[in-house]
């Protein structure tokens, strides 16, 4: 069986690459461990019947008019959003609904990490990083500032390493240096504070 065959590159393109742009649009908007690429096949097939059957009555009404002789650039223009963007509207709007609360008093929350919770967020904020030696490290996480998601390794990276005061508080950003990379493997905790005051300056 020759897979090259117009008929079957055909059947291949209409029944796994939609499914398989949902997977990937998903993927993106909440990073998960990898999986294998045998089970993402089924999947893909799947979400792409999903994408044909909530599009199905636009797909008949498309069918039955003679758009494809009168305009066939908007004939190609709609066959190009089914295949293509409606399966990333189909992933954010399943990710927006995920992530209502009256949802998630009945489902579990789509992101599977803390860490990728929190740091998806971007929202700016000051650190203080508790390692496993007892080490204390003070920084600031901004716009400059990355952390990593799954299914990659967790690291940090604080645009600003800070002094901390007698007090525990954040004193003063450190001179010469272009901030701090931390690997989860050193972390015991992570600390988060709020930018109050004249310190949001900082994101402007």
């Amino acid at each position: 069986m020759n897979i090259w065959e117009a008929d079957k590159l055909i059947l291949f393109i209409a029944f796994v690459i939609p499914g398989f742009i949902t997977l990937k649009a998903f993927e993106l908007f909440f990073p998960t461990q990898e999986k294998d690429g045998s089970k993402q096949i089924i999947d893909a097939i799947a979400y792409s019947c999903i994408n044909y059957a909530l599009l199905s009555w636009a797909i008949y009404l498309i069918g039955k008019s003679e758009l494809s002789e009168n305009n066939p650039v908007c004939y190609s223009i709609f066959w190009l959003f089914v295949f293509f963007i409606a399966p990333v509207l189909w992933a954010w709007l399943w990710k927006k609904l995920r992530e209502t609360q009256a949802f998630q008093n009945t489902m579990p929350h789509p992101t599977g990490e803390a860490w990728d919770y929190f740091f998806g967020k971007r929202e700016p904020c000051f650190v203080i990083v508790r390692l496993t030696n007892g080490q204390d490290i003070a920084g600031f996480y901004g716009a400059k500032s990355f952390a990593s998601s799954a299914p990659h390794a967790k690291q940090i990276y604080l645009q600003e390493c800070w002094k901390m005061n007698s007090d525990g508080g954040f004193d003063r950003p450190r001179r010469q240096t272009k901030g701090v990379m931390i690997l989860s493997s050193q972390v015991e905790s992570l600390e988060f504070f709020k930018i109050e005051g004249e310190n949001n300056d900082k994101e402007k």
